[in-house]
């Protein structure tokens, strides 16, 4: 009798200890689960450093805009708009380049529509053809061959509507479109006499600093005509980053008028 407690102790301990097979399988699926989660938990972490990296990478390695120049001289260059205008946007493009003709597509519209026509900027477009477009340079010089026989703008829509279509065999077509005295729009091209104005042109944007196209300049036009005030938008923007810098600088030409 005096064993039985003792007997009942060793009986409960025995009891608690036996873990049946069922359990022992039920303690490894949850140990599974447990590690399983653990390890999603990890990976999302990774993932999100991961990610985290990429994006100070895509900053640090994305073109800055080049600073402005203190004033544009843009007298006796074509331009979209009334010459009364008091702001000026001066585009820097490549009609080969695929972020020039989006930009073309998605916003010059409403800027044309919202401004231009409004009699509030003018427009100019100078070349940068940069070197891995192959047709860019046989582009521009169309253009200003075009522009020889007043239809400089019209030629300069046409490269931009067809984008994989400018090279020099497609140029006779896209004459004989825009109406085009062909014999004097052939003689133009063969004679190479626009290059050294494009290449001027790069040259000049290569100076300011531009790396890469589209780059934009909004600036007013102050009572020497020239462009002051500027302000830089690089790349493919939407309408309202366009507007916002446009519309600052017709406050500013106002107060000064």
């Amino acid at each position: 009798m005096r064993l039985r407690p003792f007997f009942l102790l060793l009986c409960a301990v025995n009891v608690s200890a036996q873990v049946s097979p069922a359990d022992k399988f039920q303690s490894s699926e949850d140990q599974i689960k447990t590690l399983a989660d653990q390890q999603r938990q990890i990976l999302s972490t990774l993932n999100d450093i991961k990610q985290l990296l990429a994006a100070n990478a895509a900053v640090r390695s994305a073109p800055q805009p080049p600073a402005p120049p203190s004033a544009m001289a843009t007298r006796d260059e074509s331009f979209r708009g009334d010459s009364g205008a008091t702001v000026v946007i001066v585009e820097y493009a490549d009609f080969e380049c695929p972020y020039c003709g989006q930009y073309e597509h998605e916003t010059f519209p409403q800027l044309s529509k919202d401004y231009i026509q409004t009699g509030k900027v003018k427009y100019f477009y100078r070349d940068l053809p940069l070197p891995m477009h192959a047709h860019a340079m046989g582009a521009a010089r169309a253009a200003r061959c075009a522009g020889e026989q007043g239809k400089y703008w019209e030629m300069h829509d046409s490269l931009f509507a067809k984008q994989n279509a400018i090279r020099e065999a497609d140029m006779p077509g896209r004459a004989q479109e825009l109406g085009l005295d062909a014999a004097k729009f052939a003689e133009c091209l063969s004679s190479d006499r626009h290059t050294e104005e494009i290449k001027q042109s790069a040259a000049e944007a290569q100076k300011i600093g531009i790396g890469g196209t589209p780059t934009f300049f909004i600036g007013k036009v102050d009572a020497n005509g020239d462009v002051t005030n500027l302000k830089t938008i690089i790349g493919m923007r939407p309408y309202d980053a366009f507007k916002s810098a446009i519309d600052d600088s017709l406050a500013q030409a106002a107060k000064a008028n």
